[in-house]
């Protein structure tokens, strides 16, 4: 982020997107990947086994909350957009996040008065439109990673909202 943050100057846009490793354990032993859940300003000191050093570990919202402020501080126009499903169904309807990570980056970009793009619920919604056997082929090594069909169906609805949040002068550079 730091590097990112040092070439960022006033009207770059930020599309920001977190959350799918973040639920994983803060003491994994294989690899620190996880935030503390939540939106609060709780924190937690850890080792991290891929710096090998102790590091000081946040919430999901907190971080959330960092990269807005400093992409804003910038002059930079931020956009978060929730994660994407995975492949989860229940009763023939994709299992949303809405009340963990896709809720908390909304509650956070709306509070931070950045843009919000709710991947979450606007992909599941088309994965059930498409059904679950048109669905299930995008992901062939697990419920989380898409083909490269899955990832241009993605990519198709990002453009859209972001067509239709129209933040500043992005229009200009996408193909209509």
């Amino acid at each position: 982020w730091d590097k990112i943050l040092s070439t960022l100057k006033k009207g770059d846009y930020v599309i920001m997107q977190f959350g799918h490793n973040d639920g994983g354990p803060l003491d994994d032993t294989a690899r620190a990947r996880g935030t503390i859940r939540g939106i609060g300003n709780e924190s937690k000191e850890i080792y991290n086994p891929i710096t090998k050093k102790q590091e000081v570990v946040y919430t999901y919202g907190y971080y959330m909350r960092k990269y807005i402020r400093d992409a804003k501080a910038k002059g930079a126009i931020p956009i978060v957009c929730s994660p994407i499903p995975r492949n989860d169904w229940k009763d023939g309807k994709v299992i949303r996040s809405k009340d963990s990570y896709a809720g908390w980056a909304e509650q956070v970009a709306k509070e931070e008065g950045a843009y919000f793009i709710d991947l979450n619920d606007l992909i599941a919604t088309k994965y059930e439109q498409m059904g679950i056997d048109v669905v299930k082929p995008f992901f062939p090594g697990d419920h989380t990673h898409t083909d490269i069909n899955g990832a241009k169906l993605n990519a198709e609805i990002v453009m859209e909202q972001l067509k239709k949040i129209n933040p500043g002068k992005l229009k200009k550079y996408m193909k209509s």
